[in-house]
Parts: C-alpha cells; structure tokens; sequence
C-alpha cells in the first residue's frame, strides 16, 4: 500500500473493518443463493435484504442526508470481497452505493424527497429518450434497458438529451421517474450477471416536475453543487463525476478473478490426469506456468486500479472536477485496460481446467460468465478506451462522453 492509499484509508479507519465485514457477509449470502439467483434472473430477495440491512446506499450520501466521509480505497475494497462470493451481488452493491449520489445534485425539494424515502434507486446513463416540454415540466417517452436495480428500486434516473427550460441548446439529463409509473419489460436473459436483474423500463408519456431532472452535462463540466452548495465538502461534488461514478467496475472483476485463481488453485491441486500417465496437474509445468502468470497478472492489474484511486483521491484534495483530455481518457484506458485482462484471465482459467469446469453446478463457469460479461460493459470497451487515449495523447479529442 502506498503513502498515498495510507492517508486515504485512515480516513474512514473507524469503520473500515465493519465495512469489510458487512461487505463479506452479503458475499456469502449471495454465493449459498447463487444456483437460484441464475435461475431465476435475479437475486433472491434475501440478499438485497441483507444489502439493504447494510445501508451501504446511503455511504456516499452528502452526510446531511446520512452520508460520511468514504474512502476510495475502501470502497474499492467492499465491492471487490463481495464479488470473490458473487460477481452478481457486488454489482449491485456498487451500483446502490453510486445510484445515491446523483439526487445530491437535485434542488432541494427534489433532494429531500428521494433520500428521505429510504428506497434504493437505479438508473441508465443512455440518453435515448424522447423528451417533449409541457408547462413548467417535461414529458418523457421511450424504452431503456439494462436497468441494473429496477426490481428493487422506487425511483430511476432515465438518460435523455433535450433543451431545458433554463438552457439554450439541447443537453444531457437524467429524468427522474417513480416506479409506479413505469413498466418493467422481462428481457433480462443474458450471458452472465444473470442475477442483477438489469431489465428494461418501459416510460410512456409521464410527467417530469423541472425539480426532478438531474443536469448531468452540468455536472460532468464540472459545476458542482452549483448556486444551492449546501454542502461544500461534500465529496463526490469535488471530483470528475462520471469519472467517479465508474470506478467500481474493475473491483468487481477483480474479486471475482481471484476467487478463479483460488479455484484454480485448488482443481489443479487435485487433478489427476487419466491420459498423462496418471500424473497429479500440480506437478505439470504448464499449469504452474500458468497460475504464476495470472498471479503476477492480477498484481498488476490490482496496481492500475489502485493507481485509478490514487487520482481519484489527488482530485477530491485539490477540487477537481473537470480533467483534461490525456488524463480524462487515460482513466478510460485503464479501466478499459483491466476489464479485458480480466475477461480473459477468466477464460484461461476455464480452457486450463477443461470439461470439468463447465457443468452449471460448478462455479468455475459462473464466475467466467460473469466477469466476462462485465467487461463489455460500454465504459469498459478495451478497444473504446486505448482508441481514445492514444487519440488524446496526440492532441486529438478522445471519447465524448467516457
């Protein structure tokens, strides 16, 4: 752990053990539920409970709504021990915790609403709604899928690009709708991250107040609380949001590819090779040769992630909230870096052990599955991310939104 990651982690040092524990405790929840949370396309309720018995939603709240000060190193680390039990949970676990950082940039009426409801929220960032004006508000229209959280949210943050009342041109916003007044479309039958239940939501024609419209472009151009600064410390208000916002995913990837490696580990210790003469795989040099690369592979990738924090953090000290284009994309680059090395550390693991890894009673294919589907991810797109940085270090503009 570097100097850096020191400082950082005190500050939550209070409750950094009960965090770790709490975030333990719904991974093994969520790894006893697993067979019924794939087959059923979504975790069994008795997880979200016990996400929900964790408030981990509320930890990155401005802490006049119950929020406290949460280091990065941290959080990396709750989402990563999660996802060494289940890929699935420790998505869902992140996504909860970030979901409760856009209505802190809501107007007042709007901010007390959403936080003193107690319900859990989700969202999809894809502006491809259709958005018409009516009186002081909007309307909003259109179908948006992977809704990850929608079975187990009250409200949902919907992405669309359109003039508002106090703008001059069309933006980026995220409109912000009650359960009740969508309807959630069953498509969610996937590769993987089955248990996430991410599926669409169908909005027709529904009523948006202007208090509940969330001006993301704003707020990645780096505006911040704006004039109503409530809470001038608040930390997520004093870093690139989007930028933030997507952090969590190589943690995710990154639990769940070492619990692949332990797994590995353990099959090869007790694989007897029936057309190799009988010999124990332990004893064969390729299947050391490769868990001692994927070992030093993972070091690596775990010191690109760290590195991501250690800006993050370097942001939050001197209240950065907009990069320039190399350093923007740069953090595009690795996130996009680890989420293929990842997927295919993943599926090394898989081709190594060979047949006795595919049945769906055996994690090996789950966990593969999963992180695999992780990585394609739009955020994450290996090809995406090193196209635009290499662009941003030659002076060019990268990607125009990650």
């Amino acid at each position: 752990m570097t100097l850096n990651q020191q400082t950082a982690v005190r500050k939550t040092a209070a409750n950094r053990d009960e965090l770790i524990e709490k975030a333990r405790q719904i991974g093994l929840i969520a790894e006893k539920h697993a067979s019924e949370a794939e087959q059923n396309a979504k975790l069994s309720d008795v997880v979200i409970e016990k996400i929900r018995e964790a408030e981990f939603h509320k930890l990155l709240r401005p802490k006049v709504y119950g929020g406290q000060d949460l280091d990065y190193f941290t959080f990396g680390e709750m989402i990563r021990t999660i996802a060494y039990h289940s890929v699935p949970a420790a998505w869902l676990s992140y996504f909860f915790v970030i979901h409760e950082t856009w209505p802190a940039f809501l107007p007042k009426e709007s901010r007390d609403e959403l936080f003193n409801s107690g319900e859990l929220m989700a969202d999809v960032f894809a502006p491809v709604g259709k958005v018409t004006d009516d009186g002081e508000g909007y309307r909003l229209s259109g179908q948006w899928n992977f809704c990850s959280g929608v079975l187990w949210s009250d409200w949902i943050a919907l992405g669309a690009v359109a003039k508002l009342k106090d703008g001059d041109a069309p933006e980026y916003s995220m409109y912000i709708v009650h359960k009740n007044d969508v309807e959630i479309v069953d498509n969610w039958d996937t590769l993987g991250l089955r248990g996430t239940g991410s599926n669409g939501v169908l909005v027709d024609n529904v009523y948006i107040p202007p208090n509940r419209v969330f001006k993301m472009a704003r707020v990645m151009a780096g505006q911040g609380l704006g004039k109503d600064n409530y809470e001038p410390e608040y930390q997520i208000a004093n870093v690139p949001y989007m930028q933030f916002f997507l952090m969590g995913f190589q943690f995710i990837q990154i639990g769940g590819v070492e619990r692949l490696l332990d797994i590995f580990q353990s099959k090869t210790e007790n694989r007897i090779r029936i057309f190799n003469h009988g010999q124990n795989e332990k004893e064969a040099a390729s299947s050391q040769r490769v868990l001692a690369e994927m070992k030093i592979q993972l070091s690596s990738l775990k010191g690109l992630s760290n590195e991501y924090l250690e800006r993050l953090t370097h942001y939050q000290e001197n209240s950065m909230t907009t990069l320039d284009e190399e350093e923007r994309e740069k953090l595009f680059a690795i996130r996009g870096y680890v989420s293929k090395n990842a997927a295919e550390m993943a599926l090394r693991v898989l081709l190594t052990l060979g047949g006795n890894s595919i049945f769906k009673t055996d994690p090996t294919e789950m966990f593969v599955r999963d992180i695999m589907t992780v990585a394609v991810h739009p955020t994450h797109l290996y090809e995406d991310s090193l196209a635009a940085y290499g662009k941003s270090i030659f002076g060019f503009k990268g990607n125009p939104t990650w």
